[in-house]
C-alpha cells in the first residue's frame, strides 16, 4: 500500500486551514462534521468562511501566512492557489511533524483525503493516494447506490448492543455467526423501513432466543492460479467467513488477502523434496479444528479435484463425519493457457486435451506415453519442470514429431508471468537457458505456436532459440551455458 488508511478522531483538536476561498470552504465544512476546531489563516475569507467567523463556528487568523500558525495543531490543510504558499505551508508543518494536506498536490501531501460513503457512524473512505482522484470519485458515486442508508442506523445499534452481544457470544466463531445473522436478516429489514424500536426489540429477542453450538464444517476452495480477480464468488464469500484457512505454498498473497484478517492462516505447503506438512498431517488439522466448531478453509492452488488430491481430503473428511462443501477454482491449465493467449483446442489443431502430471520420475513411468505423442491434441502436463528432459524423450521416442511447439508458462496469471515457446526437441534446453522454475505449466501440441500472435497479457514469449553449447547438461541437470535473454520484437 502506498498510503496507509486511517480514521482520525478530530473531536475538538485544532486544525488549521490556510486559504480563505471556496476550496477552503469545502474543505473546512467537513472538518466541521468530525468536530474538529478549525482556525482559518487567509487575508480575507470568502462570504461563508466569514459567516461561520461571525458564528463563532470558526477563528480566523488574519494576514499573511506565518510558520507559528501551525503550532499545537493536529492537522493542517493548505487550500490556496499559490504553489509556492502551499510548499511553505507543507515545509511548516513537516517541520512540526503535523500530517499536512496539500489541496490537488500529492506531492506536498504527507495525508490525502478519501471520497467519502458517509452512513455515519459506519464510513466508507477511497483513496487513489492522488493519482486519480476522479476514479475515486466514481467508486463514490457507484457505492452510494450500493450501500443501504440503514447500514449506519444497523451500526449505531450493533454498538449500543456490543457489550450484551459479547456476554451472550463470548467467542470470536459464535459472534461471528450472529452477526451475520444480524446485518443480513430482519433487524436490517426492519430499519430500512423505518422502524427502529422494532428493529431493536427484534435483536433483543435474538440475544435471548437459546441456539445450539454449531458443528465445525471444511470448505474445499480452489484459488485458481494467482490471479485473485479469477476467485469465484463462493471462494471469496468462503475465505470471508473462515475461521481457519490452511492454504498451500503456491495460493498468492494477493489472494490470501482477501480472506477475513482475523482468520488462522496455516501453511501447509508441499514443495519437490520438501514436505513441510504430509498429507496425514494435512488430514489431522482438519479434523482438529473442525471438532472444535470451526468453520475450516481447505484453499488450494487451482482446482482441488485436478492434481490437488481434494479427493483424498473428501475421503478423510467423509470417514470422520465431518460436514464438508467444495468450490470448483479455475484450474491451471485453462487459466495459464488463457493468460498466454493459447486456446486449448482449436478445430484446426487440436481436438482434445489432456492433463497430465510429472512431478516425480516414478509416475512418468506409469502414463500412456503412445496415446500422449498422438497428434492433433493438446498437453497440459502440471509439475513437470523438474522432468522436461523425460517428457521430451518420451514423446519423441513414441512418434511425437520433435518440431511440436510447446509454451512452458512460468507464474500464469501472476504479474511476473513468463512465457517460454520452442519445438519440443529444445524443450529442457531452452527452459534452463531462461531460468525457468515452478510453478510453471508445460503445454504441449500446435495451439501453442498462436502465443506468439495471440498473447495478451505481460511480456510476450521468449522465443529466442538456444545456441547448441547452451544444450549440453551437466550432471544435475542444467545447462552448462546461458545465453543473454531475449524478447520476442
Amino acid at each position: 500500500m502506498k498510503l496507509y488508511p486511517l480514521f482520525a478522531d478530530l473531536t475538538h483538536r485544532p486544525v488549521f486551514v490556510v486559504g480563505g476561498g471556496a476550496v477552503a470552504a469545502r474543505k473546512t465544512a467537513a472538518l466541521l462534521a468530525a468536530g474538529a476546531a478549525v482556525t482559518i489563516g487567509a487575508p480575507v475569507l470568502a462570504p461563508e468562511l466569514a459567516r461561520w467567523a461571525d458564528a463563532g463556528r470558526i477563528r480566523h487568523r488574519r494576514g499573511e501566512f506565518r510558520d507559528d500558525w501551525l503550532d499545537g495543531a493536529w492537522l493542517v490543510v493548505a487550500a490556496t492557489n499559490d504553489r509556492a504558499l502551499n510548499q511553505a505551508v507543507a515545509a511548516a508543518a513537516g517541520a512540526r511533524r503535523i500530517f499536512v494536506n496539500v489541496v490537488d498536490d500529492a506531492a506536498l501531501s504527507s495525508f490525502h483525503v478519501p471520497a467519502v460513503v458517509d452512513r455515519s457512524p459506519l464510513i466508507v473512505a477511497i483513496s487513489s493516494a492522488g493519482a486519480a482522484p476522479m476514479l475515486a470519485r466514481l467508486l463514490r458515486e457507484r457505492l452510494e447506490g450500493q450501500l443501504d442508508q440503514a447500514l449506519g442506523g444497523l451500526a449505531e445499534l450493533a454498538a449500543r448492543f456490543r457489550a450484551r452481544i459479547r456476554a451472550r457470544h463470548p467467542t470470536p466463531a459464535a459472534r461471528r455467526r450472529f452477526y451475520t445473522r444480524l446485518f443480513t436478516g430482519p433487524v436490517v429489514s426492519l430499519l430500512r423501513r423505518e422502524q427502529p424500536a422494532l428493529a431493536e426489540a427484534a435483536l433483543g429477542k435474538a440475544l435471548d432466543e437459546v441456539t445450539a453450538e454449531p458443528t465445525g464444517s471444511v470448505v474445499l476452495v480452489g484459488a485458481g492460479p494467482g490471479d485473485p480477480g479469477l476467485l469465484t464468488l463462493k471462494a471469496l464469500r468462503a475465505l470471508n467467513e473462515a475461521d481457519v484457512i490452511l492454504h498451500d505454498r503456491l495460493v498468492s498473497a494477493e489472494v490470501l488477502a482477501l480472506a477475513r484478517r482475523d482468520a488462522e492462516r496455516i501453511e501447509v505447503g508441499k514443495e519437490a523434496g520438501q514436505h513441510h506438512t504430509t498429507q496425514a498431517g494435512i488430514h489431522a488439522l482438519l479434523l482438529e479444528h473442525a471438532r472444535a466448531g470451526r468453520r475450516v478453509v481447505r484453499l488450494k492452488g487451482g482446482d482441488p479435484f485436478v492434481f490437488g488430491r481434494g479427493g483424498e481430503e473428501l475421503e478423510f473428511l467423509r470417514s470422520h463425519a465431518i460436514p464438508y462443501e467444495v468450490v470448483p477454482g479455475i484450474t491451471a491449465a485453462i487459466a495459464c493457457a488463457a493468460y498466454a493467449g493459447v486456446p486449448l483446442t482449436h478445430r484446426d489443431h487440436a481436438q482434445s486435451v489432456r492433463f497430465v502430471t510429472a512431478h516425480c520420475r516414478a509416475s512418468l513411468d506409469t502414463l500412456d506415453w503412445a496415446a500422449l505423442a498422438q497428434e492433433r491434441q493438446t498437453l497440459a502436463v502440471y509439475m513437470g519442470v523438474g522432468e522436461l528432459a523425460g517428457l521430451r524423450d518420451r514423446l519423441t521416442a513414441h512418434g511425437r514429431g520433435q518440431a511440436t511447439p510447446f509454451a512452458l508458462i512460468e507464474n500464469g496469471s501472476r504479474q511476473e508471468q513468463r512465457i517460454v515457446t520452442g519445438p519440443l526437441a529444445e524443450l529442457p534446453e531452452r527452459a534452463a537457458a531462461h531460468g525457468v522454475r515452478s510453478p510453471a505449466l508445460l503445454i504441449l501440441g500446435e495451439v501453442t505456436a498462436l502465443a506468439e500472435t495471440l498473447h495478451w497479457f505481460g511480456a510476450p514469449p521468449l522465443t529466442a532459440a538456444v545456441p547448441p553449447a547452451a544444450g549440453a547438461y551437466s550432471a544435475r541437470g542444467n545447462a552448462a551455458s546461458k545465453p543473454p535473454l531475449s524478447r520476442a520484437a
